[in-house]
C-alpha cells in the first residue's frame, strides 16, 4: 500500500439496522411554535365525479402542513408522502377524491403527532360549455381547490375561480357611445352542508354574477350576443361581489363563503378588487 494511503485511517461503514439519530425530534431552545410546516407542490392525480355520472381525472398540486410545537426542532417531511401514498397511491383501496381529503388530513395529524394538520389540492377542472347562440361546444378551464384543516374536527372548503367579463357602468353612463370592459376573475370559497354542491353549480353562480360569462368558442352570432349582453348588464367590481353574495345567501347548500372579484382594468394600469366573507350560521 502506498505510504500516503497507509496514513489515512480506514472507517468502518455503519452496520445495517443500527439506530440513526432523529434530528427532527430533538428539542429546540428558541421556544417558537410554527403554525404550518410541511411540503408544497406535490404533483398527484385526483379523481372527481361529474354530475352526469361520469368522472374526470385531474393533476393536482398538493400542499400538506402540520403545526409544530415550540419544543420540537423539525417535522418529518417524508411522513407526509407516506400518508398520501398509503391512502391514495396505487396500492390504496381507492384513489384520491375530494371526499377523502378530510380522512387524509386526519391521518397526517395522527402520523406526525401534531395538534393540527392542513391538506389542500389545487387543479384545473374542465367543463364543456356551449356558445350562447350557435351552441358550439368548447372546453372551459376553471381553477379548483379543496382544502381541509384537521384539529379535532375536519373542515372541508371548496374553492372555484372563474374568468368572466365586466363592463363599467360609469363609462357607459358618461360616454356618448361605447363603454370599456375588462376580463375579471371571480372566486368563491365555500363550506357546504346538506346535498352535494357540484363544481358546476358554483361555476354557474360565479358566472351569473358577471356582466357576461366568457366562452371557449364564439362564432360571429355568439360574439354579437356577448358584446350586447355585457353592454346591457354593466357592473362595477362591487356589483359583482354583492350579486354573488345575494345568490350564495339564497343557496341552502352553502353555510359559509368568502368571495372576491379582481377586474383587470383595460384603461388603467391597476386592477379593481372587492371581497366579502360571511358565515350564514351566525
Amino acid at each position: 500500500m502506498p505510504p500516503a494511503l497507509a496514513e489515512v485511517p480506514m472507517t468502518q461503514p455503519q452496520s445495517i439496522g443500527a439506530p440513526m439519530p432523529d434530528v427532527q425530534a430533538s428539542p429546540d431552545k428558541r421556544r417558537v411554535a410554527i403554525d404550518r410546516v410541511g411540503v408544497k407542490d406535490v404533483v398527484y392525480p385526483i379523481r372527481l365525479a361529474t354530475p352526469d355520472g361520469g368522472e374526470q381525472t385531474a393533476v393536482a398540486r398538493i400542499n400538506m402542513y402540520v403545526s409544530l410545537p415550540h419544543h420540537q426542532k423539525g417535522t418529518h417531511m417524508s411522513r407526509f408522502l407516506e400518508v398520501l401514498n398509503e391512502h391514495a397511491g396505487e396500492k390504496a383501496c381507492s384513489p384520491l377524491t375530494p371526499a377523502r381529503i378530510p380522512e387524509l388530513a386526519h391521518a397526517i395529524k395522527e402520523r406526525l403527532e401534531a395538534e393540527e394538520a392542513h391538506f389542500e389540492a389545487t387543479f384545473t377542472y374542465f367543463i364543456s360549455k356551449p356558445a350562447p347562440v350557435t351552441g358550439m361546444h368548447g372546453l372551459m378551464n376553471y381553477e379548483v381547490t379543496f382544502e381541509c384543516t384537521a384539529n379535532g374536527t375536519a373542515d372541508l372548503v371548496m374553492g372555484v375561480a372563474a374568468p368572466a367579463t365586466s363592463l363599467c357602468p360609469c363609462s357607459k353612463e358618461i360616454s356618448e357611445y361605447g363603454a370599456h370592459n375588462q376580463r375579471c376573475r371571480i372566486e368563491a370559497r365555500v363550506r357546504s352542508n346538506g346535498p352535494m354542491l357540484w363544481i358546476e353549480d358554483l361555476v354557474k353562480l360565479l358566472e351569473d354574477a358577471a356582466s357576461v360569462p366568457v366562452f371557449a368558442v364564439l362564432k360571429r352570432p355568439d360574439e354579437k350576443w356577448v358584446t350586447e349582453r355585457a353592454y346591457e348588464n354593466p357592473k362595477f367590481v362591487e356589483d359583482i361581489v354583492r350579486d354573488l353574495a345575494v345568490a350564495l345567501e339564497g343557496e341552502d347548500r352553502i353555510a359559509w363563503y368568502s368571495i372576491n372579484s379582481e377586474n383587470f382594468e383595460s384603461i388603467h394600469s391597476h386592477n379593481a378588487y372587492a371581497q366579502i366573507t360571511r358565515d350564514k350560521r351566525e
